[in-house]
């Protein structure tokens, strides 16, 4: 399978990069990519997401497209402007790139494009399986148009997977490598009372999620795939395993209030609570390395040593 990457330089591109065989990648700034990735990758194409499709040539003898590219969610308050910019990076980002696709002499059989479990909103105790409605607020309408440009491809006869992301966990970075010093220092704690299911997924699983969901024929995987680990937990069981994993005690509760002033309107996303299930990953076989949380904490801290 001959592959192309967006997004390769983020926190998950390079496990993915690992799976692949010389791939080519998309980059703003191809020079730092390569001197980034290095003999990981094949070509390096240069391309803005947000002036315009790819050049056509860049997906010449290509089977298989990743697109993980877009502005984190978690990088700042929520301003207008920085809301415009979540949204603008993933919904004009993958209209360019299926333009791109709509220009190229062959078409790739597949794309496997990122979205989020955003999608589903805060729903409780739910059990949330690939066919549960999106939410009705920001998030939820940002994954819902993200979605739909990545399906925009269908009509050239591409196969289109909607790979909705949990919180990704692993060594050097993501979102336990903000976890990681408060709770080292024995400040660590549930967010609120902590009864709020967090679907998370180790960095290593969604990659090799990836691959399964472009390679996997019988049956085809197509629309959207629950990119999470099959045991999702509450958060005050997840700060629990991350307190015996560091070896800390994980006690102090995070008040809404307080990241509230911190985080601004992001504080809500960090207490919704989404018991997401894979059930399409399941379904087509795809076994999980990590499936628990403990194993995959300790073998984060363990690599990360």
């Amino acid at each position: 399978m001959k592959a192309l990457v967006t997004g390769a330089t983020g926190f998950v591109g390079p496990r993915l990069l690992r799976l692949l065989d010389a791939p080519v990648v998309l980059s703003r700034d191809p020079e730092r990519a390569r001197a980034s990735l290095g003999h990981r990758v094949g070509r390096v194409v240069r391309w803005n997401p947000a002036e315009g499709p790819p050049p056509p040539e860049a997906f010449d003898g290509i089977d298989a497209v990743f697109h993980l590219a877009g502005e984190s969610v978690s990088a700042g308050r929520w301003t207008a402007a920085q809301k415009a910019r979540i949204r603008d990076s993933r919904v004009v980002g993958t209209r360019h790139l299926v333009q791109g696709i709509a220009q190229a002499e062959r078409k790739p059989e597949v794309l496997v494009s990122a979205s989020a479990v955003g999608y589903y909103g805060d729903r409780g105790d739910e059990e949330l399986t690939e066919s549960a409605p999106p939410a009705d607020d920001f998030l939820g309408r940002v994954c819902v148009e993200w979605e739909q440009e990545a399906l925009a491809a269908s009509g050239l006869g591409v196969r289109v997977v909607t790979a909705r992301t949990g919180i990704v966990l692993g060594a050097g970075g993501g979102a336990l490598g903000k976890m990681l010093t408060p709770f080292r220092l024995g400040a660590g704690g549930p967010l609120g009372n902590g009864r709020q299911w967090m679907p998370w997924i180790h960095v290593a699983d969604l990659a090799r999620l990836y691959v399964h969901s472009a390679e996997h024929r019988q049956p085809t995987i197509s629309g959207p795939v629950n990119a999470v680990a099959p045991n999702p937990v509450r958060n005050s069981e997840f700060t629990k395993a991350l307190g015996r994993a560091v070896h800390r005690p994980a006690f102090m509760p995070a008040p809404y209030l307080g990241l509230r002033l911190v985080f601004g309107e992001f504080a809500q996303v960090l207490f919704a609570s989404q018991r997401v299930i894979p059930r399409v990953a399941l379904e087509t076989g795809f076994i999980f390395q990590f499936p628990d949380i403990d194993g995959a904490l300790r073998e984060i801290l363990s690599t990360a040593a």
